[in-house]
């Protein structure tokens, strides 16, 4: 995949990354709406038409507000990977940067946003045989094989998530290496843009406390509901409805749990996951992490700052940004 390059090579580019439920959707529409912005999602359910309620993606308002794209991209059965996504999402921003307007990529998946960033090795091609094998097993128990082949890797992808598994286990064995060591090497990272990097790392628990009243209020406004219709037309096994709000709600569908035991699992889903891409993110030493939530005044403010500094910069301006407000990527996360 080759990379695309802006017009320049001091084009800015914003990226907004945190755990889920700190809000990031509301920090990137005010940024946007300040900084004459265009936002990428980067969200690896959001992309899916008819998932609505599970995925908590910027309301229809919201979208109207400010461009979005990579939203409602795909249908459910449709097959999308990382490198899809990088190659779109990069279509996206060299146009928005062309359009004179600040491309500001917002999301969690922090897959994808490494494949846009900072590209994809070139992995093996499929293995179709070990593939039908591995698929017999239970997700569980492909988890432990992986913790064995990678550990890193399986502290990265979800003990459910099986076509991940699967992926990383045969790309581990046809390399004879870790896939997280193939994630190294011959990259195609994008270039021609200056980009800031900014995190959300709101208190522990505040965050959880808003991710439970999240999960809860998705099972209220008829998660259940719209499974029905998804499964309806794509089937239990559909690939995206093993994902977290979903999956527990195609368990109640089944009989095996009540919805008051769904809603607690969902909870603790999203914050293991929360925990997950804190993980993920820490380990990105450019990343400058603001101490709260996408829609605190305060928040807003050092963001703001940081842009304009960013924007400054880009053009070859100086300005007296106070860094003591925003912590580096080397700051603790509690």
């Amino acid at each position: 995949m080759a990379a695309l390059v802006a017009q320049t090579q001091a084009t800015p580019l914003l990226v907004l990354a945190g755990p889920t439920a700190s809000g990031k959707t509301s920090l990137a529409l005010t940024l946007a709406e300040q900084f004459s912005g265009e936002i990428v999602s980067c969200d690896s359910v959001a992309i899916y038409r008819g998932m609505e309620i599970g995925t908590a993606k910027p309301s229809l308002a919201a979208r109207a507000r400010v461009p979005h794209h990579l939203i409602d991209i795909a249908w459910p059965d449709q097959p999308f990977s990382a490198g899809d996504y990088s190659r779109l999402a990069r279509e996206a921003i060299l146009g928005i940067a062309q359009r004179g307007r600040l491309p500001i990529v917002a999301g969690g998946t922090g897959l994808y946003l490494r494949a846009l960033l900072d590209g994809l090795f070139p992995a093996p091609q499929p293995n179709e045989p070990l593939r039908a094998k591995l698929r017999l097993r239970a997700a569980a128990h492909l988890h432990r094989i992986l913790t064995r082949l990678d550990p890193a890797a399986a502290r990265l992808i979800h003990a459910n998530d099986k076509p991940k598994l699967v992926r990383a286990i045969e790309v581990t064995l046809a390399a004879r290496q870790p896939i997280t060591r193939q994630w190294q090497q011959g990259r195609d990272p994008l270039t021609g843009f200056r980009i800031l990097r900014l995190g959300l790392n709101p208190p522990r628990a505040e965050l959880y406390a808003r991710i439970n009243r999240r999960a809860a209020d998705m099972f209220d406004a008829g998660l259940v509901e719209e499974t029905t219709q998804l499964v309806e037309r794509y089937g239990f096994e559909c690939r995206p409805l093993t994902s977290l709000g979903y999956a527990q709600a195609i368990a109640v569908l089944r009989g095996e749990i009540t919805r008051d035991q769904a809603i607690a699992q969902s909870q603790q889903g999203h914050r293991n996951y929360a925990k997950r891409q804190l993980t993920w993110f820490r380990k990105d030493s450019a990343l400058q992490w603001l101490p709260g939530f996408g829609a605190d005044p305060d928040i807003q403010a050092q963001a703001a700052t940081a842009v304009t500094g960013h924007l400054a910069a880009a053009a070859g301006e100086s300005v007296s940004i106070d860094h003591g407000s925003l912590p580096r990527g080397s700051h603790e996360i509690h």
